[in-house]
């Protein structure tokens, strides 16, 4: 006359007639049942994980300054008056490259080179024969291998450096007359080194480049010999390999440009004739084929940027309040994957380390560095998730340093995976606490 007895002879097999048990599974059973679910929350845990792994990445690559946590600066060199004529580049695993000239002697120089690849900042000297090492330019090619360009003050050649066959190597690129200031080189997609540089004999703007498989220079690419033309040249190439080179006519006192983009090199045009402009130049192109340059204006003493990514050329005054306040000296830029535009440069008048970016969506200026007198010698470059990165010249402690704002808040809402994690461990502890009670 049971009923516990009939019920438990014909619901749950294992549970005999007159087994006075509730019609509940057996503990074993249960205990199963518990690690099925926490295997379903452990690869829900995980999914969540791998999705915070991947849109954290893309938002980090969109972080604008406002989203830094802060900037990090480093001493990279303090030996031998080090820290001039910087210049930087990131490679395909966002490890930093810097070329920079040191002054170990007086009448002395050195071609330096800096890296952080191998985990932390190591430093080499490449040529240190003679008189070598300033108006340094880097640049890294696919494979991550790097090249630079250089003035060799002793002979007055322009002189390349590079790494690409396994150790490092020098060449000259031209040794006729006075030649190799102000170089600046860019590399392409099939790895063709190109060189823009000054003249100094013909007071003109020079460009070499290996693109056919042998050096070929070609002279006065601007200017006529007593027509000073050519100096402050920085080169990009675009993603047709185009080349693109603005420069400074000490004659005229203007900002110019050139470029081979058509086909052939088009006639030089300027850009900005009003006062004493162009100096300090620095040039980038965008994913769409915009150019982007950034120069100082000498007249006014203000940082200053032009661009064609409306379709026409503009001039715009980025920082600058008179005469008192001298910025824009030592520019350099950068875009990011996003296009964004990002300059570093000097505020000659406070001797700290300036950065501008419109990442945010407006122009915005920063104050990276601002302990002793920095920010000269500088140069930009920005990684694969848009950090930025800049060497410059300590000029108080005659160092090298090095800023980046590599540190930043990402996008991904992290409150989203914490709920995940605790709902699992609230989860979790249930049924564990009913796997017990059920024992």
């Amino acid at each position: 006359m049971s009923t516990l007895k009939a019920i438990g002879s014909g619901l749950y097999p294992g549970v005999g007639p007159g087994t006075a048990t509730a019609a509940r599974p057996s503990g074993r059973k249960h205990r199963v049942m518990v690690s099925m679910v926490a295997v379903a929350l452990a690869a829900v845990l995980v999914l969540a994980l791998c999705i915070f792994a991947v849109t954290s990445k893309e938002s980090l690559r969109r972080a604008t300054p406002s989203d830094a946590v802060g900037w990090t600066l480093e001493t990279v060199d303090n030996t031998a008056n080090s820290g001039w004529f910087t210049s930087i580049d990131v490679d395909s695993s966002d490890y930093v490259h810097i070329a920079y000239c040191n002054y170990p002697l007086v009448g002395d120089e050195d071609l330096m080179y800096a890296t952080n690849s191998g985990g932390s900042w190591a430093c080499q000297t490449l040529y240190s024969d003679g008189r070598v090492g300033s108006h340094t330019s880097i640049a890294l090619d696919a494979d991550d291998n790097v090249h630079i360009s250089y003035l060799n003050d002793t002979d007055g050649d322009l002189n390349y450096a590079t790494n690409a066959e396994g150790s490092w190597a020098n060449y000259t690129i031209d040794g006729l007359g006075s030649v190799g200031a102000f170089s600046s080189i860019a590399v392409d997609s099939d790895n063709n080194v190109h060189i823009s540089y000054y003249d100094g004999s013909t007071m003109s703007l020079n460009y070499a480049t290996n693109a056919s498989g042998l050096w070929v220079v070609y002279d006065q690419l601007d200017g006529k010999f007593g027509i000073d033309i050519g100096q402050y040249t920085s080169i990009a190439v675009d993603a047709s390999d185009d080349v693109h080179i603005s420069y400074y006519s000490v004659i005229a006192r203007d900002l110019k440009y050139i470029t081979n983009s058509g086909g052939s090199w088009a006639t030089p045009i300027v850009l900005d004739r009003y006062g004493d402009v162009g100096k300090g130049t620095s040039i980038a192109v965008d994913s769409n084929g915009y150019v982007h340059i950034s120069y100082y204006n000498y007249s006014a003493r203000d940082l200053k940027y032009a661009t064609n990514s409306t379709g026409s050329w503009a001039n715009y005054t980025l920082d600058g309040k008179g005469l008192a306040n001298d910025v824009g000296m030592f520019s350099s830029i950068a875009l990011d994957a996003d296009d964004d535009v990002h300059i570093s440069y000097s505020n000659e008048s406070s001797g700290d380390l300036m950065y501008a970016t419109n990442a945010g969506g407006s122009w915005a200026i920063y104050t990276i560095d601002s302990t002793g007198w920095v920010g000269a010698h500088n140069s930009i470059a920005t990684d694969s998730l848009g950090h930025v990165h800049i060497s410059y010249f300590d000029d108080t402690n005659t160092a090298l340093k090095y800023a980046t704002n590599g540190v930043v808040i990402p996008e991904f809402p992290l409150a989203g995976v914490a709920t995940v994690v605790i709902a699992s461990v609230c989860i979790l502890a249930a049924l564990r606490r009913r796997a017990i009670e059920d024992q």
